[in-house]
C-alpha cells in the first residue's frame, strides 16, 4: 500500500482522505517508508521527525486540529517537508550553518503555523545551503544533496532538498524559500514545479528584511495542480508580515481546473543576449513554448530591456545579506563559508550612491515590466542557464563557453525575473541529450499567480512530463562540459 501511496498526487490522496479510503497515518507511514528507501542515495530530508508527525497524524484522525477543515487549501493529512532555513518548533532547525548546527526552535514559524492549522503534517527539514545561499545544495552540517535523475549530479540549490524529495516521492508537497531562484532552479533540475509568488503573497513571518521584496516563501509540488493547492495553503495576510494582503477570493485551483489560454506569449532565452544561455537548452525550452501556438496563442520573441538590472540585482542582494549576516561575520566569521563572507561586504562596501543608484534602476525596470504586460499576458524564458552539474560543485565552470565570474552568475536568468516584483513559475519541458531535466519559467503580470498557474496547467497538460515522478534515485555519471 505505501508504495501505491507515494505514486498518486496531492489532490489523489487529498480525494483519498475525504473519502476514508486511508488515513493521515496511512501517508506519514508511507512517507517514512520511502524516505529510508531514497535517504542513502539523496541526502535530501536529513532532519526527521516522523514521531511528531504520527502525533499530529492521531490528532487529525480523532477529529481535533480540524478547525480549518473546510477553507481554501485544507491538506487533510499530507505530509510536507519544511526546508531548513525555516523554524519547526521542537524540530532540529541548522539554516545549513554550523553555527546553528544544534538548534532547537521553541515557536514554529508563522507559514508553518499555517500549514500545520490548514491540515499539512510536517515529517522532515530538507536540506539546504548554509542560509539558503547557493545554487547547489550542501553543508557543513549535513553534506551534499544529490539529484533523483543522476545522482552524481546537483539538485540545485537552495530548496534542492525539497526537490529532491519530491522527485524521488519522499513527500507530497514542499516548502520554500526563492531569492535569485531558489524554488524555480532546483524544481528545473528535478523536472518538479516551483513557484515564486508575489511579494506579500505568503508570508515571510520572523525575517529581519520585513519591508524588502527579494526574498519571499512558496510552495514546491511534483505537478502545477499540486502546487496551486499549496499556495492555496500557504497564501493570505499574515500580521507578523506587513507586505501580506488577503487571499484572493477564488482559490488558485481553480486556475488550474478550468485553465485560460494566454492571448500572446512573449519568448525569450536571454533576455537579448543579456543573460548566458546553454543553447540544447534554449532550444528544447524554444520548442517546447510553441505549445502555446497549437492552443490559439500568438507567440513572439521579444522581452522588456533590463539595463543594468543584472548588476543592480548584486547590489540590493548584498544590502540583504548586511542585515541577514553582518552580526555572524563579526561573531563566527571562521565558520561562514567564502560565498556569504564576499555578498556581505559588497553590501558593507557599497556607497550611499550606489545603493541609490541599484533603488532607481530596480524602479524603471519595473515601470517597463509594467509596460511590457500591457501588450503580453505571459513572458516565457528557461528556467534555468544550464542542466544540473556535478554534484561535488558549487557552481558551473561556464555557460556556452562563458566563464562565470562569481556563483550568481547562474542564476541570473531567475534572478532578473525577481526584481521584477512579479510571479514566475518553473515547470518540466524535457531533458537534453544526457537525459538531464529542462524546465521553462513561466512569469506573469503583477500579482498574477492565477494567470501564470492556468498557463504552466497547460503545458503540463500537453507535454505529459508530470507523470514521470516519483522516480527512483538513479546513479549515473557527469556528463562531459
Amino acid at each position: 500500500m505505501a508504495d501505491d501511496l507515494i505514486r498518486l498526487t496531492a489532490r489523489e490522496v487529498l480525494r483519498c482522505l475525504k473519502r476514508r479510503e486511508i488515513s493521515p497515518l496511512d501517508l506519514v507511514e508511507a512517507s517514512e517508508k520511502r524516505v529510508q528507501a531514497c535517504e542513502p542515495a539523496l541526502n535530501a530530508l536529513p532532519t526527521r521527525c516522523f514521531d511528531r508527525a504520527r502525533a499530529h497524524a492521531q490528532q487529525l484522525m480523532t477529529g481535533k486540529r480540524r478547525e480549518a477543515e473546510n477553507e481554501p487549501g485544507w491538506l487533510g493529512g499530507i505530509p510536507v517537508a519544511i526546508k531548513d532555513l525555516t523554524d519547526v518548533a521542537g524540530v532540529r532547525t541548522t539554516y545549513g550553518s554550523p553555527i546553528f548546527r544544534d538548534h532547537v526552535p521553541v515557536a514554529s514559524h508563522p507559514v508553518v503555523a499555517r500549514i500545520e492549522r490548514l491540515g499539512g503534517i510536517i515529517v522532515a527539514k530538507s536540506n539546504t545551503p548554509e542560509f539558503g545561499s547557493g545554487g547547489s545544495t550542501f553543508n557543513e552540517v549535513f553534506g551534499r544533496t544529490t539529484n533523483p535523475w543522476n545522482t552524481s549530479l546537483t539538485c540545485g540549490g537552495s530548496t534542492g532538498g525539497g526537490a529532491a524529495a519530491l522527485a524521488s516521492g519522499e513527500v507530497w508537497l514542499a516548502q520554500g524559500t526563492d531569492h535569485a531562484g531558489s524554488l524555480r532552479r532546483p524544481a528545473t533540475y528535478c523536472s518538479v514545479v516551483g513557484l515564486r509568488p508575489s511579494p506579500g503573497r505568503v508570508t515571510r513571518g520572523t525575517v529581519n528584511n520585513l519591508y524588502a521584496p527579494l526574498s519571499v516563501q512558496g510552495p514546491m509540488a511534483r505537478n502545477v495542480g499540486d502546487l496551486a493547492l499549496f499556495l492555496d495553503t500557504m497564501a493570505g495576510f499574515c500580521p507578523r508580515d506587513p507586505l501580506t494582503f488577503d487571499a484572493p477570493a477564488t482559490p488558485f485551483l481553480g486556475a488550474v481546473d478550468t485553465p485560460r489560454v494566454p492571448k500572446r506569449v512573449a519568448f525569450t532565452a536571454d533576455f537579448d543576449g543579456k543573460i548566458p544561455m546553454e543553447r540544447e537548452t534554449r532550444d528544447i525550452c524554444a520548442k517546447a513554448v510553441r505549445h502555446f501556438v497549437a492552443m490559439g496563442a500568438v507567440v513572439e520573441e521579444a522581452s522588456p530591456e533590463i539595463g543594468a538590472i543584472a548588476e543592480a540585482f548584486l547590489v540590493l542582494r548584498a544590502q540583504a545579506y548586511v542585515v541577514d549576516r553582518e552580526q555572524q561575520l563579526q561573531t563566527h566569521r571562521d565558520l561562514v563559508k567564502p560565498d556569504i563572507i564576499w555578498n556581505t561586504e559588497i553590501g558593507l562596501n557599497a556607497t550611499p550612491s550606489r545603493i541609490a543608484w541599484a533603488d532607481r534602476e530596480r524602479a524603471a525596470f519595473y515601470r517597463r515590466v509594467v509596460a511590457f504586460f500591457e501588450t503580453y499576458d505571459l513572458l516565457v524564458t528557461p528556467g534555468a542557464s544550464a542542466p544540473a552539474f556535478d554534484v561535488n560543485l558549487r557552481m558551473p565552470a561556464t555557460i556556452d563557453g562563458q566563464k562565470l565570474d562569481n556563483y550568481l552568475g547562474a542564476s541570473l536568468i531567475t534572478a532578473v525575473p525577481t526584481l521584477m516584483g512579479t510571479p514566475s513559475l518553473a515547470v518540466p519541458c524535457g531533458f537534453d541529450r544526457h537525459g538531464r531535466p529542462v524546465g521553462l519559467q513561466l512569469i506573469g503580470r503583477p500579482r498574477g499567480e492565477a494567470g501564470i498557474i492556468s498557463a504552466a496547467a497547460l503545458i503540463e497538460q500537453a507535454l505529459g512530463l508530470s507523470q514521470m515522478v516519483p522516480i527512483d534515485p538513479r546513479p549515473g555519471t557527469v556528463p562531459p562540459v
